[in-house]
């Protein structure tokens, strides 16, 4: 799996062996907004336009859309699982946060 990113904008790429193209489409918006292309070049080029597309589709519809994720998480986890990461994080000598954010990074890769 390989990905784009454009303008804050980021793509998942595959490739289609059957019809010998690239696709993809953005990630992290409910609208879905495809691309494909035959090239590497091609399928770039495609992406930059999906993402100006749909930023103007948006502004002509007068929706606001969608951007990258606000930076906040919340989940549950089972207490004792809170306990040892709560416990990880001290010893390590961060807050909590930053030993998760740095763990769900690493992961995120």
């Amino acid at each position: 799996m390989s990905t784009m990113t454009f303008k804050g904008y980021q793509a998942r790429v595959e490739f289609d062996p059957e019809d010998e193209i690239f696709f993809g489409r953005i990630a992290g918006i409910n609208d879905v907004v495809g691309f494909h292309g035959e090239s590497v070049a091609e399928l770039k080029s495609a992406f930059h336009e999906a993402v100006d597309d749909y930023l103007e589709t948006c502004k002509a519809a007068g929706k606001k859309p969608q951007k990258p994720y606000s930076g906040k998480v919340m989940f549950r986890v089972a207490p004792e699982t809170h306990r040892r990461i709560a416990v990880a994080a001290e010893l390590s000598g961060k807050s909590l946060n930053q030993w998760a954010e740095e763990k769900l990074e690493a992961a995120a890769h």
